[in-house]
């Protein structure tokens, strides 16, 4: 097929390069557009970005003059790292002019006709789409990422709670530094340190992960009803996003069924076809040093989740660590697997290749 035209929004942050490097060669879209705050508009984006993701700017990117936000030219799709505050007014504006919008920022997360979506976990959350479509008058839509902790431990819970149901959840994460995005946190204040407070953090870990784990009633995502307490720690880690929870089930179950419940988590067929999508999205480690954030948060290419230290937890029933990389599933290759499976779901149907306006 034809790759379909999309845009970064505030390509020139740490998560927006993300974006610009992911898409370059990607098989089922092309970027033909960025753009960026006042500072940067009009620019070259090459000239203006300070690049600081792994390897070089995608040379077509470099070229290209950067946009205001909210006139992202002939894109079909557009991948959103915009900062929330910007995101509340931008992305709707957009989905209301016929953008499909895939948004990383917190933003519109919780509002109950926006799907917040991991593919193989709730791809059933599209459904809510048409509601959206119709209760806010969007010839486009909207579905948002979880944020970026979130979604190392959900996928452990999404695993339980299918089988045996989640009755409670205490957890404490511990956040890379590239969680606070460029230049983040001052060096001065992260070294040899641990910052045991993240701004706005804790709700959303609280939050979040309930959403997801919700279901669909009629046309809106009613949350999931356990209960999650957590603590949001900033460590002197570069990436991978680390968490230490224990669950309550509903259903009490031994050692090895818990373990059996992780290790044949799978998503639907449909999802494993995507591009994007990992081969095995959640990943038991045996060992009881493992998981790493340097051993482990590049599995399959960033996208796996790693959980390990499974035991049981003498206050609720289980007890394990999680881990995932922070900037890719966490952030921008989450995200473009939601476009993918818009693509797959029929949503960006008759879009076929574009040059920038």
């Amino acid at each position: 097929m034809d790759k379909i035209p999309v845009s970064v929004l505030g390509a020139t942050g740490s998560v927006g390069q993300r974006f610009v490097s992911l898409l370059d060669g990607h098989p089922w879209f092309e970027v033909v557009s960025v753009t960026g705050s006042e500072r940067s508009q009009g620019s070259v984006y090459g000239e203006v970005v300070h690049w600081v993701v792994p390897g070089d700017i995608p040379a077509r990117a470099s070229r290209m003059i950067v946009r205001p936000t909210d006139d992202p030219g002939s894109a079909a799709l557009v991948f959103s790292a915009l900062p929330s505050i910007v995101a509340r007014v931008v992305e709707p504006a957009l989905a209301a002019q016929g953008y499909v919008v895939c948004s990383n920022a917190s933003a519109l997360r919780m509002e109950t006709d926006v799907p917040l979506l991991i593919p193989e976990i709730n791809p059933d959350h599209l459904q809510v789409i048409e509601a959206q479509r119709r209760r806010r008058g969007y010839g486009g839509l909207i579905v948002t990422s979880p944020n970026c902790a979130v979604s190392a431990f959900v996928f452990p819970l999404a695993a339980l709670h299918a089988v045996f149901g989640v009755a409670h959840v205490h957890v404490v994460t511990m956040q890379a530094i590239s969680g606070a995005g460029y230049p983040g946190v001052p060096g001065s204040d992260i070294q040899d340190n641990v910052i045991p407070f993240i701004d706005g953090e804790e709700p959303k870990l609280e939050n979040e992960p309930r959403k997801v784990l919700g279901s669909v009633k009629g046309d809106q995502i009613i949350q999931a009803t356990f209960t999650v307490s957590a603590q949001a720690n900033r460590v002197p880690v570069s990436d991978g996003h680390m968490a230490a929870l224990s669950v309550g089930l509903v259903e009490k179950a031994t050692l090895d069924r818990v373990c059996q419940a992780l290790e044949s988590f799978r998503p639907p067929q449909s999802v494993s076809a995507l591009p994007s999508a990992p081969q095995l999205p959640l990943v038991l480690h045996r060992a009881p040093d493992r998981p790493q954030p340097r051993r482990d948060r590049d599995n399959q290419s960033g996208m796996g989740v790693s959980v390990g230290r499974l035991s049981p937890c003498p206050v609720l029933d289980y007890k394990m660590v999680a881990l995932a990389h922070n900037t890719l599933r966490g952030a921008a290759s989450g995200a473009i697997l939601n476009g993918e499976l818009l693509v797959a779901e029929g949503y960006l149907e008759g879009h076929g290749q574009a040059e920038a306006a």
